[in-house]
């Protein structure tokens, strides 16, 4: 079951778990994945990828992207220059390393690292393993589908995350639940948790823009009327335990809601995950935290034109927010990428 694309350095404490809805493309994949790998979450992170239905194009660009970060790591490392990418994150000591368990994805090795993974003699690079599960490995029964007419990848995430999150629960410390499409990641999301609780589970709060661009006027009237805060379904981070809680309860919603309804395909997700997240009753296991909105892309619209306050927007920002923003984000982190010369070199569509 799965698919082990690239087998890590080591066993991680972080699991950031990306799910694709039907309408990703290749392109989209390429620029979450390589943002992330400018990250700092990919020395001390394992990634994995849920996919509606199985893809040969999506599985080869994973290893190419990879392959491509392995690419330009070393060239900064050979080259000497950490002024465009820091790879002092992407290393750890070799006593750490050889303390470390091995990752828990794919057979077990006992082998030491290849001299090309050792860095210097006191150190050597660290990075996590990338997995990939089809939904129906991790839901074969395709579960909702007795309670709703038409099962988006949206919803269907739920009904995956039970299999999945039960098995791994005692191997991470920390676990990201992000929509690839939604969200990209920047920076350090992780270390907003780094201090908190197996119980305590991190949501984003969502502006009124989005509300509406989602659930019209209507819907946000209703909701303002309830003095609920809104929160984003896109991206959750919390410890283990919190989010395994948080998702089986969310589950559980989706069914009570088709079954109150008479239209099968009126459940909507972000609509729901408000619900949730508004109720304490059901949560109470559960210890929510709201967070920070998370910025738009509509906020690059005059940074495109500035390329100071790009380099400072990117470094100052864990994530960013798709939305419903007219701006061409593929091509203004391109050219952000083709700022950085060994990054152009080793991505040959910069």
């Amino acid at each position: 079951m799965g698919s082990l694309y690239i087998k890590g350095t080591r066993a991680m404490n972080h699991l950031i778990i990306a799910h694709l809805t039907e309408s990703v493309t290749v392109n989209e994949l390429k620029l979450f994945s390589r943002l992330f790998y400018r990250s700092k979450m990919a020395p001390k992170s394992d990634l994995l990828f849920i996919f509606p239905s199985k893809s040969i194009l999506f599985e080869k660009t994973i290893a190419e992207e990879h392959n491509s970060f392995l690419k330009i790591f070393y060239s900064y490392q050979k080259n000497n220059s950490t002024s465009d990418f820091d790879t002092t994150h992407s290393k750890i000591s070799n006593k750490k390393a050889n303390e470390s368990a091995e990752p828990i994805w794919g057979r077990k090795i006992h082998s030491n690292f290849s001299e090309e993974n050792d860095i210097t003699e006191s150190t050597r690079m660290s990075y996590g393993s990338v997995v990939g599960f089809y939904a129906d490995e991790l839901d074969p029964e395709n579960s909702l589908t007795g309670f709703l007419d038409n099962v988006p990848m949206s919803l269907r995430r739920w009904a995956c995350y039970p299999m999945l999150l039960g098995r791994i629960r005692r191997n991470f410390k920390h676990i990201m639940l992000v929509d690839l499409k939604e969200i990209l990641l920047l920076g350090d999301s992780l270390s907003r948790v780094k201090n908190l609780g197996q119980d305590s589970v991190l949501v984003s709060r969502i502006t009124h823009s989005n509300v509406l661009s989602k659930h019209g006027r209507k819907k946000l009237e209703n909701i303002q009327s309830n003095g609920k805060r809104q929160a984003s379904s896109a991206i959750i981070i919390g410890g283990a335990r919190g989010v395994r809680r948080l998702s089986n309860a969310m589950l559980t919603e989706i069914v009570r809601e088709a079954l109150e309804r008479k239209k099968k395909n009126s459940v909507t997700e972000s609509v729901l995950f408000n619900q949730l997240v508004g109720n304490e009753f059901i949560l109470k296991n559960v210890e929510l935290i709201f967070g920070e909105s998370i910025a738009e892309l509509s906020s690059l619209t005059e940074l495109d034109k500035n390329s100071a306050s790009s380099l400072m927007f990117m470094s100052q920002s864990s994530m960013v927010r798709r939305g419903n923003s007219n701006v061409d984000v593929t091509s203004f982190f391109k050219r952000y990428l083709r700022s950085f010369p060994l990054d152009s070199t080793a991505y040959g569509d910069c």
